[in-house]
């Protein structure tokens, strides 16, 4: 009876360390199967990452949205049409200067492209004037370095020195250089102007009556003015008059 004991506690003992093992293989391949899954879940989302042609797409629909929306609040056709004439105006300036003033209208746009054209046209007259200069100033000084200090252009005599030439053709070369500066703050200005006129004909409602008004009228004077006057109270002087609605 002893002997079949031990066997029996041999066997449970036996069948035991069996179920110990499955156990730790079984835990390890769970662990392993859950590393597998995150990896492939992170391979999952890298590869499902947002591309280049989807963010720019993405981009574009938000910027769709925002202009026909405002705060979620979906605007109506006048709002839509008083943008698109204050954003069109400048940019039709942009391209071609006083076409934004003539998309904007009102009874001062005959004056403002005179301006416009004019300016540009000084703008153009002066870097003519003094690239001349700086050309002719130019090739005297090759000139001169070429055949030994000699004289070619008669007018530029009177510059003896080789320096005083350079120094004048750099001088020329530096005004024509801030005359394309100066015209091309000409031509951003007349963009300015376009917009700003455009967001105040489209966006507010300034009117025609700005409440101002300019008459004669009498000023009285100070103590020291009557007694420079012999006795005159009142002297000439203009009123300004201001209505705020």
């Amino acid at each position: 009876m002893p002997k079949y004991l031990v066997l029996i506690f041999f066997l449970l003992c036996t069948f035991r360390g069996y179920s110990q093992v499955d156990s730790t293989k079984k835990v390890a391949l769970d662990t392993t199967a859950n590393a597998l899954d995150s990896v492939k879940a992170v391979q999952d989302t890298v590869k499902k990452k947002e591309t280049r042609e989807e963010r720019k797409a993405r981009e574009r629909a938000e910027k769709e949205r925002e202009k026909y929306y405002y705060k979620d609040i979906l605007k109506d056709s006048t709002r839509l049409a008083i943008e698109q004439l204050s954003t069109v105006a400048w940019k039709r300036s942009l391209l071609a200067p006083g076409w934004g003033q003539i998309t904007n209208g009102g009874k001062y746009v005959w004056i403002k492209l005179p301006i416009i054209y004019g300016g540009l046209l000084t703008g153009y007259l002066t870097f003519d004037f003094w690239n001349w200069h700086y050309q002719k100033f130019v090739k005297e000084a090759a000139y001169r370095i070429d055949n030994n200090g000699a004289t070619g252009d008669p007018d530029l005599e009177g510059y003896q020195s080789l320096d005083g030439l350079i120094r004048a053709k750099d001088n020329y070369r530096r005004y024509r250089d801030m005359t394309i500066l100066v015209t091309a703050g000409w031509w951003g200005l007349n963009v300015l102007e376009a917009y700003v006129d455009s967001m105040l004909r489209f966006r507010y409602n300034i009117g025609d009556d700005l409440g101002f008004k300019i008459t004669p009228t009498l000023l009285p004077t100070s103590a020291l003015a009557y007694n420079m006057n012999f006795g005159r109270q009142f002297t000439p002087g203009v009123k300004l008059t201001f209505n705020f609605k």
